[in-house]
């Protein structure tokens, strides 16, 4: 995959980051993929997954797979 254009994104926070300031962003409207970056480093490097892995993941976390 080539690295995607992420000039214009909107960035979110995630709904399960407390107050602490250690939160993940995701960049939502985009079909293909979904774009991750550390809130505390916004202008440094973002993961991207592709949309249904990140669906899954997101899942996952929901049911509590992770705990």
């Amino acid at each position: 995959m080539l690295a995607p254009d992420l000039g214009n994104v909107v960035w979110r926070k995630s709904s399960f980051s407390g107050q602490s300031g250690d939160c993940v962003e995701v960049a939502d409207g985009i079909t293909d993929f979904v774009p991750v970056r550390d809130s505390k480093d916004p202008h440094g490097p973002a993961l991207v997954f592709p949309a249904g892995a990140w669906s899954a993941f997101v899942a996952g976390i929901k049911a509590g797979d992770f705990a």
